[in-house]
């Protein structure tokens, strides 16, 4: 799956939705157990966190740039539809009130599946604790190599990838801890 994955970038956006659906669907039906936190996919632990302009659902320009270096940024993949992601959203809750302004909060949607009229009555349903971007162009995805929703990237606060994972097993909590206790 991970050669598919990578070579979503050579056919372009259409092929990546395609694609893109198939792996999304194949591993949200993975049981729990097996989708668990660091993946050998998706951008490396390590590396300097991409700047990307996704824009929100409004349509505003959002630049991930200005938050990475000045603070830590948690980003999640997901979509409406996706089991995991919304079991990660007490975890995020915690986050936000534990560290309020001191990270950076945004939860793109890879817009596979789903309208931006879907994406309100979530959000007004569930009230997920960060900004929602709609990455419909798939930039931040391409740029992070999103292998699938409920990836969740931390960076800490010198623009650095200090967290990678997927699916509900993921110590969200922890993985912040973490950058804050870093130096």
């Amino acid at each position: 799956m991970v050669e598919e994955q990578t070579g979503r970038r050579e056919r372009g956006k259409t092929g990546w939705r395609a694609g893109g659906l198939l792996l999304l669907t194949a591993l949200a039906t993975l049981p729990a157990s097996r989708a668990v936190a660091q993946l050998e996919a998706g951008i490396a632990v390590g590396s300097k966190a991409p700047v990307v302009v996704i824009n929100d659902l409004e349509g505003v320009p959002v630049n991930l740039g200005s938050m990475l270096g000045t603070k830590p940024v948690l980003i999640q993949f997901w979509a409406t539809w996706c089991e995991l992601c919304m079991s990660l959203l007490p975890q995020l809750e915690t986050i936000q009130r534990t560290y309020g302004d001191r990270i950076a909060l945004f939860g793109v949607n890879v817009t596979v599946n789903d309208s931006k009229a879907r994406i309100r009555r979530y959000q007004d349903l569930h009230r997920p604790p960060y900004r929602v971007l709609f990455d419909d162009k798939g930039v931040a995805s391409r740029a992070y190599d999103v292998p699938t929703t409920s990836f969740v990237v931390v960076v800490d606060s010198s623009g650095k990838v200090a967290y990678t994972g997927v699916g509900s097993k993921q110590d969200l909590v922890a993985a912040v801890a973490a950058v804050f206790k870093t130096p």
